[in-house]
């Protein structure tokens, strides 16, 4: 049911006491975290806590990025979703279209390409791997052509960077077939 179908629900609301707005708006916000952490966020925190939550990503990666050579492709394939995972849950919280797609290209930058074969299963977890990558550059690069032309500019280094390692490596012929540009502007 949405709010906006229901013009006398909203009347109503609106015309609830403070006090018991109050407690209705702090019990629907208890029901979601993201929600939540959103307010904390907005309210409670400011740009230093912004830049934080970045090194904090940033460093998370690093450590796990070390233990990825090890791992075969399934595995690695796990662990690259969960960081790019906990930076989509980063822009959900901040909403900072710049600081989502700066840690996307240093966490697509920073993995390797390179993992053990799997002896057992029947599936070829290198193919996921690749797709997944591939699509993850895509919707990455989509992001930064909506950024402003500057950001975009201090930006477009490492974006390059990122398209000629998936270029010179065993992924060019997936960024081909997804139409991925060679190098941007």
């Amino acid at each position: 049911m949405k709010l906006a179908e229901h013009k006398e629900l909203k009347a109503a609301i609106t015309a609830l006491p403070v006090k018991e707005k109050d407690k209705l708006l702090l019990r629907l916000i208890a029901k979601d975290k993201v929600l939540t952490e959103h307010l904390h966020y907005k309210l409670l925190e400011d740009e230093t806590d912004l830049d934080d939550r970045k090194e904090r990503i940033k460093t998370d990666v690093k450590e796990q990025v070390s233990d990825l050579q090890k791992l075969n492709a399934k595995e690695a394939l796990v662990k690259v979703r969960k960081m790019i995972t906990s930076v989509n849950h980063f822009y959900k919280v901040t909403k900072d279209p710049l600081g989502e797609v700066e840690l996307k290209l240093f966490i697509l930058n920073i993995i390797p390409f390179d993992y053990k074969k799997s002896i057992f299963g029947y599936r070829d977890f290198m193919i996921l791997f690749t797709t997944f990558y591939v699509k993850t550059v895509a919707v990455t690069l989509n992001k930064f052509k909506k950024l402003h032309e500057d950001l975009q500019f201090d930006l477009s280094e490492d974006f390059n960077n990122l398209l000629h390692k998936i270029y010179s490596s065993k992924l060019a012929a997936a960024a081909e077939a997804s139409n991925l540009p060679k190098e941007i502007s």
